[in-house]
Protein backbone atom coordinates (compact mmCIF):
# COMPACT_ATOMS: atom_id res chain seq x y z
CA UNK A 1 0.00 0.00 0.00
CA UNK A 2 1.81 2.99 -1.07
CA UNK A 3 0.80 5.97 1.15
CA UNK A 4 0.77 10.13 1.80
CA UNK A 5 3.25 10.91 4.44
CA UNK A 6 4.22 14.32 6.27
CA UNK A 7 7.40 13.99 8.16
CA UNK A 8 8.12 17.22 10.34
CA UNK A 9 11.64 17.42 11.63
CA UNK A 10 14.35 18.31 9.07
CA UNK A 11 17.26 16.67 11.54
CA UNK A 12 19.18 13.45 11.01
CA UNK A 13 16.76 10.97 12.13
CA UNK A 14 13.55 12.86 10.37
CA UNK A 15 15.72 12.95 6.98
CA UNK A 16 16.63 9.33 7.59
CA UNK A 17 12.81 8.35 8.34
CA UNK A 18 12.00 10.42 5.29
CA UNK A 19 14.55 9.04 2.85
CA UNK A 20 13.06 5.21 3.68
CA UNK A 21 9.77 6.43 3.26
CA UNK A 22 10.40 7.75 -0.26
CA UNK A 23 12.59 4.39 -0.72
CA UNK A 24 9.22 2.33 0.16
CA UNK A 25 7.57 3.66 -2.45
CA UNK A 26 5.63 6.31 -0.23
CA UNK A 27 4.99 10.06 -1.18
CA UNK A 28 6.93 11.79 1.85
CA UNK A 29 6.59 15.45 3.01
CA UNK A 30 9.34 16.78 4.58
CA UNK A 31 8.76 20.02 6.99
CA UNK A 32 10.81 22.03 8.74
CA UNK A 33 9.95 25.16 10.82
CA UNK A 34 12.93 27.41 9.42
CA UNK A 35 12.96 28.50 6.10
CA UNK A 36 16.66 29.09 6.10
CA UNK A 37 17.56 25.44 7.20
CA UNK A 38 15.01 23.78 4.57
CA UNK A 39 15.97 26.11 2.21
CA UNK A 40 19.30 24.17 1.17
CA UNK A 41 17.23 20.99 1.42
CA UNK A 42 15.10 21.06 -1.47
CA UNK A 43 18.14 22.95 -3.66
CA UNK A 44 20.57 20.26 -2.68
CA UNK A 45 18.11 17.68 -2.97
CA UNK A 46 20.05 16.17 0.47
CA UNK A 47 20.40 17.49 3.80
CA UNK A 48 24.40 18.03 3.66
CA UNK A 49 24.21 19.38 7.59
CA UNK A 50 23.59 15.90 8.99
CA UNK A 51 23.39 12.96 6.20
CA UNK A 52 25.92 14.26 3.38
CA UNK A 53 25.68 12.44 -0.28
CA UNK A 54 22.57 10.64 0.43
CA UNK A 55 20.38 12.28 -2.69
CA UNK A 56 16.72 12.80 -1.88
CA UNK A 57 14.45 10.71 -4.39
CA UNK A 58 11.70 12.24 -6.72
CA UNK A 59 9.30 11.35 -4.37
CA UNK A 60 10.73 13.44 -1.34
CA UNK A 61 9.66 16.98 -1.22
CA UNK A 62 10.84 19.64 1.37
CA UNK A 63 9.19 23.00 2.67
CA UNK A 64 7.91 24.91 5.56
CA UNK A 65 4.33 25.26 4.92
CA UNK A 66 2.16 23.21 7.57
CA UNK A 67 -1.16 23.22 4.94
CA UNK A 68 0.87 22.10 2.45
CA UNK A 69 2.68 19.55 4.22
CA UNK A 70 -0.90 17.82 5.69
CA UNK A 71 -3.22 18.25 2.40
CA UNK A 72 -4.32 14.83 1.86
CA UNK A 73 -2.10 12.77 3.27
CA UNK A 74 -2.38 9.60 5.45
CA UNK A 75 0.20 9.57 7.98
CA UNK A 76 1.54 12.40 10.12
CA UNK A 77 5.04 11.32 11.79
CA UNK A 78 6.87 13.66 14.26
CA UNK A 79 10.42 13.83 14.45
CA UNK A 80 11.31 16.90 16.67
CA UNK A 81 13.03 17.05 20.49
CA UNK A 82 10.89 16.41 22.63
CA UNK A 83 11.34 19.70 24.09
CA UNK A 84 9.36 21.27 21.39
CA UNK A 85 6.94 17.97 20.53
CA UNK A 86 3.89 19.49 22.16
CA UNK A 87 4.23 23.21 20.01
CA UNK A 88 4.99 20.90 16.96
CA UNK A 89 1.77 18.82 17.92
CA UNK A 90 -0.26 22.28 18.88
CA UNK A 91 1.14 24.37 14.84
CA UNK A 92 0.07 20.89 13.61
CA UNK A 93 -3.58 20.77 15.40
CA UNK A 94 -5.78 22.92 12.85
CA UNK A 95 -4.48 21.24 9.99
CA UNK A 96 -4.88 17.52 11.11
CA UNK A 97 -8.21 16.51 9.14
CA UNK A 98 -9.47 13.59 11.27
CA UNK A 99 -8.72 10.71 8.57
CA UNK A 100 -5.02 11.46 9.15
CA UNK A 101 -3.27 8.84 11.66
CA UNK A 102 -0.41 10.39 14.07
CA UNK A 103 2.70 8.71 15.11
CA UNK A 104 6.42 10.00 16.74
CA UNK A 105 10.08 8.68 16.66
CA UNK A 106 11.25 11.36 19.29
CA UNK A 107 12.42 9.68 22.50
CA UNK A 108 12.01 11.51 25.81
CA UNK A 109 9.65 12.61 28.44
CA UNK A 110 8.71 16.69 28.06
CA UNK A 111 10.90 18.72 29.46
CA UNK A 112 9.45 21.11 32.42
CA UNK A 113 6.29 18.11 33.51
CA UNK A 114 7.88 15.00 32.93
CA UNK A 115 4.77 13.13 30.63
CA UNK A 116 5.25 10.73 28.25
CA UNK A 117 4.85 11.87 25.02
CA UNK A 118 1.56 9.82 24.56
CA UNK A 119 0.08 11.63 27.28
CA UNK A 120 1.21 15.02 25.43
CA UNK A 121 -0.88 13.41 22.25
CA UNK A 122 -3.73 13.05 24.55
CA UNK A 123 -3.64 16.41 25.82
CA UNK A 124 -3.69 18.30 22.49
CA UNK A 125 -5.25 15.98 20.31
CA UNK A 126 -7.69 13.98 22.70
CA UNK A 127 -6.90 10.01 23.75
CA UNK A 128 -9.15 8.56 21.12
CA UNK A 129 -6.44 10.09 18.16
CA UNK A 130 -4.82 7.21 16.04
CA UNK A 131 -1.33 7.50 17.74
CA UNK A 132 1.80 5.13 17.68
CA UNK A 133 5.42 5.62 19.18
CA UNK A 134 8.43 4.38 17.12
CA UNK A 135 11.84 3.26 18.85
CA UNK A 136 14.61 0.88 18.91
CA UNK A 137 18.07 0.43 17.94
CA UNK A 138 18.61 2.88 15.09
CA UNK A 139 21.09 5.38 14.09
CA UNK A 140 19.66 7.56 11.56
CA UNK A 141 22.85 7.29 9.36
CA UNK A 142 22.28 3.52 9.59
CA UNK A 143 18.81 3.47 7.89
CA UNK A 144 19.68 6.49 5.54
CA UNK A 145 22.55 4.09 4.20
CA UNK A 146 20.30 1.12 3.99
CA UNK A 147 21.96 -0.69 6.49
CA UNK A 148 19.81 -3.24 7.98
CA UNK A 149 17.60 -2.25 10.83
CA UNK A 150 14.64 -2.85 13.03
CA UNK A 151 12.40 -1.06 15.21
CA UNK A 152 9.17 -1.23 17.20
CA UNK A 153 5.80 0.28 16.59
CA UNK A 154 3.70 0.32 19.71
CA UNK A 155 -0.17 1.43 19.80
CA UNK A 156 -2.95 1.09 21.69
CA UNK A 157 -4.89 -0.63 18.84
CA UNK A 158 -2.95 -3.73 17.13
CA UNK A 159 -4.36 -2.53 13.74
CA UNK A 160 -3.10 0.69 14.14
CA UNK A 161 0.46 -0.21 15.34
CA UNK A 162 0.36 -2.51 12.05
CA UNK A 163 -0.59 -0.18 9.98
CA UNK A 164 2.28 2.26 10.68
CA UNK A 165 4.58 -0.51 11.01
CA UNK A 166 3.59 -1.68 7.33
CA UNK A 167 4.50 1.85 6.11
CA UNK A 168 8.10 1.90 7.43
CA UNK A 169 8.49 -2.17 6.65
CA UNK A 170 10.91 -2.37 3.80
CA UNK A 171 14.17 -4.40 2.33
CA UNK A 172 16.02 -2.98 4.88
CA UNK A 173 13.79 -2.00 7.98
CA UNK A 174 11.49 -4.77 9.97
CA UNK A 175 8.88 -2.82 11.94
CA UNK A 176 7.96 -4.91 14.77
CA UNK A 177 4.67 -4.30 16.48
CA UNK A 178 3.56 -3.89 20.43
CA UNK A 179 0.90 -2.75 22.38
CA UNK A 180 3.13 -0.90 25.43
CA UNK A 181 3.06 2.08 24.85
CA UNK A 182 4.36 3.45 28.11
CA UNK A 183 7.48 0.86 28.08
CA UNK A 184 8.67 1.24 24.26
CA UNK A 185 8.56 4.99 25.30
CA UNK A 186 10.32 4.98 28.71
CA UNK A 187 13.19 2.61 26.70
CA UNK A 188 13.71 5.34 24.62
CA UNK A 189 13.95 7.77 26.84
CA UNK A 190 15.98 6.38 29.80
CA UNK A 191 18.17 4.26 27.04
CA UNK A 192 19.86 7.74 26.54
CA UNK A 193 20.47 9.12 30.21
CA UNK A 194 22.45 5.52 30.44
CA UNK A 195 24.40 6.76 27.84
CA UNK A 196 25.97 9.25 28.92
CA UNK A 197 26.65 7.36 32.05
CA UNK A 198 28.71 5.09 30.16
CA UNK A 199 30.19 7.83 28.10
CA UNK A 200 31.16 10.01 31.06
CA UNK A 201 32.71 5.96 32.21
CA UNK A 202 34.33 5.62 29.09
CA UNK A 203 35.81 9.26 29.58
CA UNK A 204 37.31 8.46 32.87
CA UNK A 205 39.17 5.72 31.44
CA UNK A 206 37.02 3.06 33.73
CA UNK A 207 37.80 0.19 30.75
CA UNK A 208 35.35 -2.17 29.37
CA UNK A 209 34.25 -3.94 32.84
CA UNK A 210 32.67 -0.86 34.31
CA UNK A 211 30.95 -0.11 30.67
CA UNK A 212 29.44 -3.60 31.07
CA UNK A 213 28.00 -3.02 34.57
CA UNK A 214 26.52 0.35 33.53
CA UNK A 215 24.32 -1.22 31.03
CA UNK A 216 23.66 -4.44 32.56
CA UNK A 217 22.59 -2.22 36.45
CA UNK A 218 21.06 0.48 34.08
CA UNK A 219 19.18 -2.35 32.44
CA UNK A 220 17.58 -2.76 35.97
CA UNK A 221 17.02 0.73 36.79
CA UNK A 222 15.18 0.94 33.42
CA UNK A 223 12.65 -1.73 34.40
CA UNK A 224 12.11 -1.04 37.45
CA UNK A 225 10.81 2.29 36.84
CA UNK A 226 9.14 0.43 33.28
CA UNK A 227 7.22 -2.02 35.80
CA UNK A 228 6.50 0.54 38.01
CA UNK A 229 4.43 2.93 35.58
CA UNK A 230 2.70 0.22 33.98
CA UNK A 231 5.58 -1.24 31.32
CA UNK A 232 5.87 -5.19 30.35
CA UNK A 233 8.58 -6.51 31.33
CA UNK A 234 8.97 -7.75 27.71
CA UNK A 235 9.57 -4.84 26.16
CA UNK A 236 12.37 -4.19 27.72
CA UNK A 237 13.88 -7.22 26.69
CA UNK A 238 13.20 -6.23 23.11
CA UNK A 239 14.24 -3.59 20.36
CA UNK A 240 13.08 -0.74 22.82
CA UNK A 241 14.51 -1.63 25.49
CA UNK A 242 17.81 -3.65 25.94
CA UNK A 243 18.26 -3.24 21.90
CA UNK A 244 18.26 0.34 22.08
CA UNK A 245 20.05 0.46 25.20
CA UNK A 246 23.45 -1.64 24.30
CA UNK A 247 23.55 0.56 20.59
CA UNK A 248 23.21 3.63 22.40
CA UNK A 249 25.87 2.84 25.22
CA UNK A 250 28.20 1.64 22.78
CA UNK A 251 28.43 3.34 19.84
CA UNK A 252 29.98 7.09 19.31
CA UNK A 253 27.06 7.43 16.40
CA UNK A 254 25.37 8.13 19.81
CA UNK A 255 25.83 11.98 20.82
CA UNK A 256 24.43 10.89 24.02
CA UNK A 257 27.49 8.44 24.70
CA UNK A 258 29.69 11.36 23.25
CA UNK A 259 28.31 14.15 25.50
CA UNK A 260 29.45 11.93 28.03
CA UNK A 261 33.27 11.11 27.27
CA UNK A 262 33.32 14.66 26.82
CA UNK A 263 32.40 15.59 30.46
CA UNK A 264 34.36 12.63 31.43
CA UNK A 265 37.99 14.04 29.58
CA UNK A 266 37.06 16.98 31.51
CA UNK A 267 34.73 19.27 29.61
CA UNK A 268 31.99 21.38 31.02
CA UNK A 269 28.08 20.80 30.06
CA UNK A 270 27.84 23.77 28.06
CA UNK A 271 31.10 22.87 26.43
CA UNK A 272 30.10 19.28 25.40
CA UNK A 273 26.47 20.15 24.55
CA UNK A 274 28.34 23.24 22.15
CA UNK A 275 30.51 20.51 20.70
CA UNK A 276 28.02 17.60 19.80
CA UNK A 277 25.97 20.79 17.86
CA UNK A 278 22.39 18.99 18.17
CA UNK A 279 19.95 18.32 21.03
CA UNK A 280 21.29 15.46 23.52
CA UNK A 281 17.91 14.54 24.92
CA UNK A 282 19.35 12.46 27.93
CA UNK A 283 20.54 15.71 29.63
CA UNK A 284 16.74 16.46 29.56
CA UNK A 285 15.72 13.01 30.54
CA UNK A 286 17.93 12.47 33.41
CA UNK A 287 16.19 15.11 35.82
CA UNK A 288 12.48 13.57 34.51
CA UNK A 289 13.00 9.74 34.89
CA UNK A 290 14.42 11.04 38.25
CA UNK A 291 11.49 13.32 39.15
CA UNK A 292 8.89 9.99 38.19
CA UNK A 293 11.03 7.78 39.97
CA UNK A 294 11.08 9.60 43.22
CA UNK A 295 6.89 10.08 42.77
CA UNK A 296 6.95 6.03 42.19
CA UNK A 297 9.53 5.69 44.74
CA UNK A 298 11.78 3.31 43.04
CA UNK A 299 15.76 3.57 43.29
CA UNK A 300 17.81 5.05 40.44
CA UNK A 301 21.12 5.48 41.75
CA UNK A 302 22.74 5.81 38.16
CA UNK A 303 20.25 7.92 36.82
CA UNK A 304 20.80 10.27 39.87
CA UNK A 305 24.15 10.47 40.10
CA UNK A 306 24.01 11.32 35.99
CA UNK A 307 21.31 14.12 37.05
CA UNK A 308 23.92 15.61 40.15
CA UNK A 309 26.43 15.68 37.28
CA UNK A 310 24.73 17.28 34.70
CA UNK A 311 22.14 19.89 37.01
CA UNK A 312 24.04 20.03 40.57
CA UNK A 313 27.71 20.07 40.04
CA UNK A 314 28.87 16.34 40.86
CA UNK A 315 32.11 15.88 40.09
CA UNK A 316 31.97 12.93 37.90
CA UNK A 317 34.74 10.44 39.43
CA UNK A 318 33.13 11.55 42.71
CA UNK A 319 29.58 10.30 41.24
CA UNK A 320 31.21 6.70 40.34
CA UNK A 321 32.79 6.45 43.57
CA UNK A 322 29.29 6.90 45.03
CA UNK A 323 28.03 4.34 43.13
CA UNK A 324 30.74 1.91 43.98
CA UNK A 325 30.06 2.69 48.07
CA UNK A 326 26.50 1.79 48.34
CA UNK A 327 25.44 -0.93 50.52
CA UNK A 328 25.87 -4.18 48.99
CA UNK A 329 22.45 -5.87 47.71
CA UNK A 330 20.89 -8.88 45.97
CA UNK A 331 21.56 -8.74 41.93
CA UNK A 332 17.57 -9.18 41.58
CA UNK A 333 15.61 -6.71 40.16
Amino acid sequence: MNATVAVFGVGSWGTALALLLARNGHTVRLWGHDPEEVAPLGQDRENRRYLPGIHFPDSLTVGVDLAVALAGVDLALIVVPSHVYRATLERLRPHLAPTIGLAWATKGLEPGTGLFLHEVTAEVLGAAWPAAVISGPSFASEVAQCLPTAVTVAAREADYAHQVAMVLHGSNLRAYTSNDVIGVELGGAIKNVLAIATGIADGLGFGANARAALITRGLAEMVRLGLAVGGQRETFMGLAGVGDLVLTCTDDQSRNRRFGLDIGRGGTVDAALATIGQVVEGAATAREALRLARQRRVEMPITEQVDRVLHHGQNPRRAVEILLARDLKSETL
